[in-house]
Formats: C-alpha cells, sequence, structure tokens
C-alpha cells in the first residue's frame, strides 16, 4: 500500500513556496521524512486507524506534495470512513500527479462507485484497461463495473415503467407455506407477541434464521405503520419517565443485544428511539432490522425508528445489506425492505424540545419544524435540499457551511446550529452518522450531540458505543458507554458488493 493528505502541520522545516506545491523543489532530508510518515501512516491503516493515518499521510504531504501514491492512500483512508468526497479529490490529485498511477484511478472509481456515479467510474476503469491492456485484474474490474452500470439501468428502466406499482402489489403472505421442518419462532395469528420477541432473539443468537413467511409478514404490517406515519414525529415523554436514544448499529446484531442487557429490554416503560443507520457495513443486518421492526410491531407507540443515510438503495447496494438479503432470502424481500425504508420517519422532536435526526442541520437559513414536517420522504433521497441534507450533514468547529467532506450535503457550525434552536425554540439537536471514540460528542455549545451506538465499528475502529438516556421532566442527556461483545465469526463487509471489495472500499 501507498500513502495520501488533509490538515494544516507546523513542521520546523517549511517547503518551498510555489503556485502549485506538488511543482516545489523538495529536498533529500524532506523526501526521506515524508516517506518516514507515509510507512508510519500504513501501519496505522493496517491497524484500522484510519483517521489517525490521514494525520500522518497528510504530514507526508505537506512534507513533499509531489508524490502521488501519498494522495492515492489518504483517499483510501477517507473511503474506510465515508469521506467520499475528499476521497475523490485525493484519488484526482494523484492522477493529475502521476496520469500513469493506476492506484489513482482505483481509488477514483471506488470513491466515485461510493457516490453512486458509476458511469464516471467506468471511464477509470476503461483508462486503466487501456494503459494495461493484458492485465487480467484491470479486465476483471472494467467487466464487473459494465455488469453493474447494466443493472442499475435495467433496474431504472424497470421503476420508470412500474413508478405507480408496489412489490407488495399481489402479495399474499399468508399463503407462504411453512415446511414441516422449520422450528423456529411463529407469528400468533399473524401478530408479534412479547413471546415471540423472546423468540425471535434466541433463533438470531443461535444464527438460525426467521421463516420468509414471518419475514414478509412483518414487513407488510410495518409498511402500514409507516405510511401513517408523519416524516417528523412528535414524542412526548412524561415527567420522571426514561426515555432512551440509540445512534447507528449497522448490522452489528449482538452489540443490539447488548444494548437491551444494559439498558433494559424494550417495553412500554423503557421507551427507544433507534436514530438511523440500522444495516450495512456488519454482516448481521438482517438480525438486526427484523429485532426493530418487531419490536415497533409490539410497541407502536413506545419504540420509534428514523431514516438514515443508509437505508437507501445505493447504500444498500454497495455496503452489505442487499447482498445479505439474497443471500439469506432473495431480491424480492430486498425490494420490500426499500420500500419500508423510503417511508420510515426522518426526524423525531421529544417534548417539543430536543429534535433527532440522523446527519444534521441545512445549507438554507431560517429552516423551521414545519418545513421539517413538510418533507416528501417516500423515495430515494435526492442529491440536494433538506432530505439529503437531513440524512447527510456533519457539524463542523468552524463557524458557517462548507461543502461536506462526504461528498454530499454540507458540514454546519455552532452558528447554524444556534440559529436553528432559537429560530425553532428547540433546546438542542441530536444526531448520529459519525464514528466517535467515546461513542458520543457534545459540540457546539451543548446545543449538537451525535452518539453512534455500533461499538468497533466494522470490527477495526475500536470505538466505544453510546446511547442518550434523558427524562421528560428532565431533557439533560445522560450518557451511557459501553465496548463491543463478541460474535460469530463472520467478518464486516461480508456481503458487500463484490466490486466494492476488489477496490478495497
Amino acid at each position: 500500500m501507498e500513502s495520501a493528505n488533509v490538515v494544516d502541520h507546523q513542521h520546523g522545516q517549511k517547503l518551498a513556496v510555489a503556485s502549485d506545491p506538488s511543482l516545489a523543489e523538495v529536498s533529500e532530508e524532506n523526501r526521506l521524512k515524508a516517506e518516514q510518515l507515509k510507512d508510519e501512516g500504513n501501519e496505522l491503516f493496517k491497524q484500522g486507524h484510519y483517521e489517525q493515518a490521514v494525520e500522518l499521510y497528510s504530514q507526508a504531504i505537506d512534507w513533499n506534495p509531489s508524490v502521488a501514491a501519498y494522495y492515492a492512500n489518504r483517499s483510501f483512508a477517507y473511503l474506510r470512513f465515508e469521506l467520499f468526497g475528499s476521497a475523490l479529490e485525493d484519488a484526482s490529485k494523484a492522477v493529475k500527479l502521476d496520469p500513469k498511477y493506476l492506484k489513482g484511478y482505483y481509488r477514483r472509481a471506488a470513491a466515485q462507485m461510493a457516490l453512486g456515479r458509476l458511469k464516471q467510474a467506468l471511464k477509470d476503469f476503461e483508462t486503466v484497461a487501456k494503459r494495461v491492456p493484458g492485465d487480467k485484474d484491470a479486465a476483471l474490474k472494467l467487466s464487473e463495473c459494465q455488469k453493474l452500470l447494466r443493472q442499475r439501468q435495467f433496474e431504472w428502466a424497470i421503476r420508470c415503467e412500474e413508478k405507480n406499482s408496489s412489490a407488495f402489489d399481489g402479495l399474499e403472505p399468508d399463503g407462504i407455506v411453512v415446511e414441516e421442518s422449520y422450528t423456529g419462532p411463529q407469528l400468533l395469528n399473524g401478530q408479534v407477541t412479547a413471546a415471540f420477541m423472546e423468540e425471535l432473539r434466541a433463533c438470531f443468537q443461535q444464527q438460525k434464521s426467521l421463516h420468509r413467511k414471518f419475514v414478509v409478514q412483518i414487513l407488510t404490517q410495518i409498511r402500514q405503520i409507516f405510511l401513517r406515519a408523519p416524516s417528523m414525529v412528535d414524542v412526548t415523554v412524561p415527567d420522571k419517565c426514561k426515555f432512551t436514544i440509540c445512534g447507528d448499529i449497522h448490522g452489528q446484531y449482538y452489540d443490539l443485544c447488548n444494548i437491551f442487557k444494559l439498558n433494559g429490554e424494550p417495553s412500554e416503560e423503557n421507551p427507544y428511539l433507534f436514530n438511523g443507520d440500522f444495516v450495512d457495513r456488519g454482516s448481521f443486518s438482517m438480525e438486526c432490522i427484523m429485532t426493530l421492526f418487531g419490536y415497533k410491531l409490539l410497541y407502536p407507540d413506545h419504540f420509534f425508528l428514523a431514516r438514515g443515510n443508509h437505508e437507501t438503495d445505493n447504500m444498500n447496494s454497495i455496503y452489505g445489506f442487499r447482498g445479505e438479503v439474497k443471500a439469506k432470502y432473495n431480491e424480492q424481500a430486498y425490494q420490500l425492505f426499500t420500500e419500508v425504508f423510503n417511508l420510515l420517519p426522518l426526524s423525531h422532536l421529544i417534548n417539543r424540545k430536543v429534535l433527532v435526526m440522523h446527519g444534521g442541520l441545512f445549507s438554507q437559513p431560517d429552516v423551521t419544524l414545519e418545513d421539517i414536517r413538510s418533507i416528501e420522504r417516500n423515495r430515494q433521497p435526492p442529491d440536494s435540499g433538506l432530505m439529503c441534507e437531513i440524512l447527510w450533514s456533519d457539524p463542523q468547529q468552524q463557524l458557517g457551511l462548507r461543502p461536506s467532506k462526504r461528498g454530499v450535503a454540507f458540514e454546519f457550525g455552532p452558528d447554524v446550529t444556534e440559529n436553528f434552536c432559537k429560530t425553532n425554540d428547540v433546546a438542542y439537536v441530536v444526531r448520529s452518522h459519525e464514528v466517535k471514540p467515546e461513542g458520543y460528542e457534545v459540540a457546539h455549545g451543548g446545543r449538537c450531540i451525535t452518539v453512534f451506538s455500533a461499538p468497533n465499528y466494522c470490527d477495526t475502529i475500536g470505538n466505544l458505543g453510546a446511547l442518550i438516556n434523558i427524562r421528560g421532566d428532565d431533557l439533560t442527556p445522560k450518557f451511557v458507554t459501553f465496548a463491543a461483545v463478541p460474535h460469530p465469526n463472520v467478518a464486516a463487509m461480508s456481503y458487500a458488493s463484490s466490486m466494492f471489495r476488489m477496490l478495497g472500499g
């Protein structure tokens, strides 16, 4: 592996200034220092410390900005924590510095794929194939990208033809036959019960599957609940009653079970809100989503679910949920999930004072709660606008706004948060969407809180998970942190797109 870039660093020695820093003369001493930093960055990358690797790659670039591999390696690290915009920028810089450097094209293709831009990714694969016409690996990647693009275009054409139809049309879940050999949990008269949830949890713990009939029945019922739900759900927490907010779960089923062990099983007396990104990355997404949907059916007024940026078709097709559903059930089941995900609420307002949404705030000033309530959500998210930003935006320390390093939406400063809270008479906002070393982060003077509930994210990051407890009469957040628990030997990203895994994403 090579190397990468990103922050401003102070060195004892400055590089010569040029209109393009990559054209400045670099001393042998600086070259050696840059190589040392690159090597140290590579070791951190291998250990899963991607942010620290970015820091060292960035320092390597400061010492010697003329090496394409440094940018390509930093691009690779950015890909690992979903900063696709920065990954794309660095890969493009690598290609500009050295048009013959093939890894630059591969990194750029991976970033384009992650952003759903298959046509642009295909151009990079075509470039590599022309440069090395006899290379089997290059030809394979080109062929796989062509297949993915054809599949995407075919699916798009089908959707356009059937835009008024539903995968649920004509579906008769009660008619699906349950084989006599099946010994797993069964719905009683088609309904989720507490006993069923207990059996389901035990079934999943033992790595067994829920029969397809009951999956379809649950999806059919949950769809009806979300069809009736608004884009912003008002939640009332009575005085002295506890309410729990959890962040990203990302297919880490055994850590989800640990949350219930630590914080209590869901019930009418112990309500929960899970704030998006239930699936992808981790390889037990099916178990996570069926558990969460089951509790939503059991406690519809005391168990809440919000959409994340990973409850979307592009993310699911790359990061594993689609592959997992197809492996454990079939493509039709995946299409049912896609329709249900489109209906998930985008935000929750607790006691009229705490706004919870997956991503963050908005590029337009003076967005109101009524504007959020009015978002038409039953679709795949667009590339801009309120729906995109509520799923994708992140906070930043600087004032104002800037385009996100993710390549989608924006980063918003403390002034943006303060203005939003004052405009809408909100005490603070809670969001998820970002890994934090301690599982949570309090920013913007306490007005913006991040909570992330997938510890040791992707089996490599080493972060803690966290959840938030509040009370109806005291909305001050209380944080509970926890470490990852063991899980069966199925690695994260096992079901991810084979094409994306080829590129190391």
